[in-house]
């Protein structure tokens, strides 16, 4: 038996969360597989499996607190598992065989041609889920194109196997589900309903009229307050098409309007939804509000004129690219001038600590990044020694790791100074604040085309409002508004960095 611990946190982080179980227990693993996610305050940890075998037992639960070198489970070593299973084993077994058949007799269920031109379309909602018992002919899905819309019925009676997912776009033969060709799978999860089948024709045909209406029919009839009762059906197995639908709208706009019926009471469903704050949530809400506490916080705003940092990115971003094999973006522009203003106004490059002021003599940019998780502040080292090209390619690999979960605790700490850029969010303005114990932060913001007056006559520019959002107690409102001037300056006139003025 192989124990599941809880590896090393990294520096300064004492407890995680148990945040998912990939496994139960009796299901069986394989060595370095990945079997519990970990949520710590700053990054999300993978634990795997010590060795090949079962999974014996889960000592920890979801949402549990645990520290480095807790006991998560257990692996039972070996392929078999514990006695308990042994009597289940001959029937699953006889399952695998009767499953082996049933596969073996399966039909494919294939995206038809969809017409000319038409090289792809989107899946719509399945009208049975998989493992139910279809009919030949029943209409499953409908695939919608730009085009037209695509009904896609049962090639034979059998169940259902689902490949393609409701929204994911096909192309013409592309096999996106399957029927099995066996009626007996179909016949146990058919023989609890099986009374409700009794009713008679006129109970089937209101099921196919108004149960299994394509959600291209249902918007026809739904736009139109058509009653399905009353529309002649002429798809196979008594279907109503999209063709019968739109032939309705007409013979129901000859007939008298019917008195407007009481609308239906709103369906009772919770009003709210308690979820638990992950780990990191929970530390991003305390952080930010430990620094609006400590530092004397104020925020200054400016704006730039983008027009010849944006001319100089398009004359230059093809062969940009093909020399460095990264995209040429704002961020490298920004980064650069945020550099030049710290290196004149070292105060926003400082920070406090206790009676003392710590002045830095490096560069290391933070740079906010949103991930479904939270927000996260990656830092690229030294941006005073990179070129562009080696900042948009910083900022670029900072960000995926941050989005896959894969930033590492050292990749988190020891920012100088952070840069946050509402704009790809459509932000006009904001005020951030401050990425503790960091005394500045940068607000970059959309880029909105607005009449300005130049040199006596009203032109339309693209403009973005700046943000610095610093700490009074260190940084004085002068050198916190040279700072956002001097970034003003570079950005409008880039050539100034090449001559160094």
């Amino acid at each position: 038996m192989a124990d599941i611990l809880t590896p090393a946190l990294g520096e300064s982080v004492t407890e995680a969360t148990i945040a998912k179980w990939t496994k139960k227990v009796g299901d069986a693993v394989k060595k370095d597989e990945l079997l519990v996610e970990l949520e710590t305050d700053k990054v999300s940890l993978e634990v795997v499996a010590p060795a090949d075998g079962v999974l014996g037992a889960i000592n920890a639960a979801e949402g549990d607190t645990v520290v480095p070198g807790t006991v998560l489970g257990s692996v039972t070593e070996g392929g078999a598992a514990a006695a308990p299973a042994a009597a289940p084993a001959k029937a699953a077994k006889g399952e695998a065989k009767a499953a082996a058949a049933a596969a073996a007799s399966s039909i494919d269920i294939t995206v038809p041609v969809m017409g000319e031109s038409v090289a792809e379309g989107s899946m719509g909602k399945w009208l049975k889920k998989s493992g139910e018992a279809v009919k030949k002919d029943e209409l499953l899905v409908e695939i919608e194109t730009d085009k037209v819309a695509v009904e896609v019925s049962a090639p034979a009676d059998g169940v259902l196997t689902i490949a393609a997912d409701e929204g994911a776009t096909v192309t013409p033969g592309q096999k996106i589900g399957s029927v099995s060709g066996s009626g007996a799978a179909a016949a146990a999860p058919a023989a609890a309903p099986a009374p409700a089948a009794a009713p008679a024709n006129s109970g089937s045909a209101q099921v196919s009229k108004n149960e299994t209406l394509s959600p291209a029919v249902q918007r026809v009839v739904a736009e139109n307050n058509l009653d399905p009762k009353a529309i002649s059906a002429t798809g196979p197995k008594g279907n109503i098409t999209k063709g019968d639908a739109i032939a309705a709208i007409g013979a129901a706009a000859a007939a008298p309007a019917p008195a407007a019926a009481p609308s239906a009471p709103r369906a009772l469903a919770p009003r709210e939804e308690r979820v638990k704050m992950t780990r990191l949530r929970q530390t991003i809400a305390r952080r930010l509000k430990e620094s609006q506490n400590t530092a004397a916080q104020l925020t200054t705003f400016n704006e730039v004129d983008m027009t010849n940092v944006m001319a100089l990115r398009a004359q230059y971003k093809e062969v940009f690219e093909k020399r460095h094999g990264v995209k040429l973006g704002f961020m490298s522009f920004f980064t650069k001038a945020v550099v030049a203003a710290l290196q004149e106004i070292p105060a926003v490059n400082a920070e406090i600590d206790g009676t003392d002021i710590i002045y830095k003599n490096h560069y290391d940019i933070g740079v906010a990044v949103g991930t479904d998780k939270g927000l996260v502040v990656p830092v690229l080292r030294d941006a005073d020694t990179l070129s562009l090209a080696g900042i948009e390619k910083g900022i670029g690999a900072l960000g995926k790791a941050a989005r896959d979960g894969a930033l590492t605790m050292d990749q988190l700490q020891g920012g100088t100074f952070t840069i946050t850029n509402g704009g790809t969010y459509g932000s006009l303005m904001s005020t951030p604040i401050l990425n503790a114990p960091q005394s500045g932060i940068l607000g970059m913001h959309n880029i909105v085309q607005r009449p300005m007056a130049i040199n006596g006559e009203v032109k339309i520019r693209p403009m973005m409002y700046l943000a610095l959002s610093y700490d009074h107690r260190i940084v004085d409102g002068k050198e916190a508004v040279t700072f956002l001037v001097r970034i003003k300056e570079l950005l409008e006139d880039p050539q100034r960095a090449l001559l160094d003025l």
